[in-house]
């Protein structure tokens, strides 16, 4: 049941006509709007919707009467919490639903959230034209025959040329006839689906146009009759002339793409995604999910369109890849005029490559020229500005207001008509002339000057920016160990997956106790998942010894813990938050503590009693994965790769949520900001923290603070990072520059 996308704009001639491809956007009044008429179909409670207003009606807008606009070779992040609509717009720009977006613009698309859509690009083009089915191509064949364009070209021209190797004169006139035929059937595509999404005045237009198209597809059938039948000689010479012509256009097109070595670009992209050698000519649909979204990456990264959207293109990656992403898409400022719009809960990735900010908030989309770091550290000053700027009107407003009484007081008792006039005037004022203080160039504003003639609502009132109101994350404080000593203790500890085989891991120590603040780091494939396979009982190890503490409680956050949640909604639809705890706690629990536990991760109301886990989104699963895992006090936390479909907003909550936590934390993570934050205590300047937040200048004065240490899982041994995680982001830059694809 995919929501249905309804998008409006204020359209222009220009929006019409324009038929350039183009890497800028420039629309006004965008609105854009989801509906789920499947839905209310399948539902027997919901009455169906008689007529077209009332079927609008069930359509939730996401964006109202926004301004959505890309300047050309600019790289944007686009930021807002989430279920403010950031994957809709994108998926709306992709699919060019937004009106004034040209159809001739080449969009690339990664998008999380529809692995089943992503798929379908290896299927059809964005003009429907077929591309071949994946099930047969292998994964750096897959990410080759992705720049759907140069394929385009590559077929047109070898088919031109065959048509010109045989004796037979009539050959070219085919070979002409049926590229223009199928340009046709592509332009037919466009011109129904211009039909179906416009109405009014422009969608009689765009029904006209159809009719056109059609006209031309029907002659072209008729010719390509012909072209089996006796052809006047004149025809058959300028047919030809025109194939020639057409097929030198072409040749010119693709030396010009010959320029990059598509293979050995494709080839250097997948090992800096993480992809092996040998596993470059694997079928791509023997490839698990997250290999999958690797291999999807790489095919977008390999075009060369007019616009690039990422939606967590870091979500599937390990550091080495998020470095290597990030100066990728560094080197791309400076090689190619593309425009890039990426969605990331990364907030160092996010800094590092974008230039420009987009920001979704209360339905609207704003604009600030910087990096992430750059806007918060702005919103604070604004909001610093305008909220003095407030007070001092309000207590300039308050004397008035006194003044004004007093005057009126003094004017009727002693009957001044001076002193009742000047009351008046000062009321005029305080109604008509209070409000912002500033023109738009900054200087003082005169009303003479910036508003002349506007008398009766000469300023704006003054509007302090407001932090948006975010989802606050509190967890309960460990339960009492009773009697002292580790709680976990992992002594020699060896793993191999077979006897005989080399071993994962070798020689692991690792001991934590109440309060320590312990991370590991390292590469895909390193066994990071195996050791906390053996911290948390799931395997038990080859050698060596785990102990743990017999009153030990731990809580097991896993890696999959949000595909297990799509299992059981799938297996049961009708499944609940508030029903799955209900299973989980087995009594423990009434329903006002589960409420009141969920409530404090951000679940609240009939979020957690009406809707169905299957239509929860990304971050209200993880808040609810963490529900299972905290819900009876746990004295250690075993958190892998947490951050993962949350927005950064809630990542700094969870991170500051987690700095107050008493019990012990051992952190597997790829996002640095995570482990600088909970593991290191560190308040980094570039990244804004809740005032909660608990680090090591709170702990200065503590006679014994945490015990804080990172680690790096690397041949088969854990490694201490006396500089924390940029000892390790330091080494992978290293490596990361001799991987760099060589750009055009």
């Amino acid at each position: 049941m995919t929501p249905s996308i309804i998008a409006t704009c204020k359209q222009t001639r220009f929006h019409l006509l324009n038929d350039k491809p183009s890497r800028e956007i420039d629309v006004e009044g965008l609105t854009i709007a989801v509906t789920s008429p499947l839905e209310s179909e399948d539902d027997p409670a919901r009455a169906k919707p008689k007529g077209k207003s009332k079927s609008r009606a069930e359509a939730r807008e996401l964006i109202a009467d926004a301004h959505l606009r890309l300047k050309a070779g600019v790289h944007y992040g686009l930021i807002g919490r989430n279920g403010t609509g950031k994957s809709t717009l994108l998926r709306a720009m992709a699919d060019k639903l937004v009106p004034g977006i040209p159809q001739l613009t080449r969009i690339a698309i990664l998008q999380q959230t529809d692995n089943e859509t992503q798929e379908s690009q290896g299927l059809f083009g964005n003009d429907g034209s077929n591309q071949g089915g994946i099930e047969s191509k292998y994964v750096l064949e897959y990410v080759m025959s992705s720049d759907h364009h140069r394929n385009d070209v590559t077929q047109k021209m070898n088919f031109l040329s065959k048509s010109f190797e045989t004796e037979d004169p009539l050959q070219p006139v085919r070979g002409i006839r049926r590229t223009r035929h199928d340009d046709i059937e592509k332009q037919l595509f466009l011109a129904q689906k211009m039909a179906n999404l416009k109405s009014g005045a422009r969608g009689l237009q765009a029904r006209k146009e159809l009719k056109s198209v059609e006209s031309k597809l029907q002659i072209s059938k008729e010719l390509l009759k012909e072209a089996n039948e006796d052809i006047d000689a004149e025809v058959i010479k300028q047919e030809t002339q025109a194939a020639m012509e057409a097929l030198q256009d072409l040749q010119s097109e693709f030396e010009a793409m010959k320029l990059v070595d598509i293979e050995q670009q494709a080839r250097q992209i997948l090992i800096g995604l993480g992809f092996q050698e040998d596993n470059l000519n694997k079928p791509f649909l023997t490839l698990s999910g997250g290999w999958r979204m690797r291999c999807m990456l790489a095919s977008v990264l390999i075009q060369n369109p007019d616009i690039m959207i990422l939606d967590e293109p870091t979500n599937f990656l390990d550091l080495l890849g998020v470095v290597w992403l990030e100066e990728y898409l560094k080197q791309l400022r400076d090689s190619s005029q593309a425009t890039i719009v990426l969605v990331s809960h990364d907030r160092d990735f996010v800094n590092a490559v974008c230039e420009e900010i987009v920001i979704i908030r209360d339905q609207k989309l704003s604009y600030f020229k910087g990096n992430l770091s750059a806007y918060e550290t702005d919103f604070e000053e604004q909001k610093l500005y305008w909220g003095r700027m407030k007070e001092a009107q309000e207590r300039q407003i308050a004397h008035m207001e006194a003044t004004v009484r007093e005057s009126v007081k003094i004017g009727k008792k002693t009957n001044d008509d001076g002193k009742l006039r000047m009351a008046k005037s000062r009321q005029k004022k305080l109604d008509n002339r209070m409000g912002v203080q500033v023109n738009s160039r900054g200087g003082r504003f005169k009303l003479n000057r910036d508003l002349a003639g506007w008398h009766s609502s000469a300023r704006d009132e003054i509007d302090v920016p407001q932090d948006e109101k975010g989802v606050l994350i509190a967890l309960p404080d460990a339960s009492e160990l009773r009697f002292p000593g580790p709680l976990i203790s992992l002594e020699g500890v060896v793993y191999k997956y077979k006897t005989g085989a080399a071993p994962v891991l070798k020689g692991i120590d690792l001991v934590m106790h109440m309060g320590d603040r312990v991370g590991v780091m390292g590469l895909n494939g390193c066994g990071k998942s195996t050791l906390i396979h053996l911290v948390a009982g799931i395997t038990v190890p080859t050698q060596g010894k785990v102990s743990l503490h017999s009153r030990l409680k731990m809580g097991y956050y896993a890696q999959h813990s949000i595909e297990e949640l799509h299992i059981l909604g799938q297996g049961d639809p009708a499944l609940t938050a508030l029903g799955i705890m209900t299973k989980d706690v087995d009594n423990s629990l009434n329903e006002g503590q589960i409420r009141g536990l969920l409530s404090s991760l951000g679940l609240q109301g009939r979020v957690v009693s009406d809707v169905p886990i299957h239509r929860l989104s990304g971050g209200q699963l993880v808040r609810l994965a963490l529900a299972r895992v905290i819900w009876n006090a746990p004295h250690l936390l075993v958190l892998d790769e947490i951050t993962t479909h949350l927005d950064f907003h809630t990542v700094t909550a969870l991170a500051s949520a987690l700095s107050t936590f008493n019990g012990a934390i051992l952190l597997v993570s790829h996002d640095r900001f995570m482990v600088r934050a909970v593991i290191e205590g560190k308040r980094v300047l570039d990244h804004k923290l809740d005032e909660d937040f608990e680090g090591v200048e709170e702990e200065a004065n503590e006679s014994q603070p945490r015990r804080r240490i990172v680690y790096v899982l690397r041949d088969g041994t854990l490694k201490v990072q006396a500089e924390g995680v940029e000892q390790f982001e330091k080494s992978l830059v290293k490596k990361v520059q001799k991987m760099l694809p060589t750009q055009a």
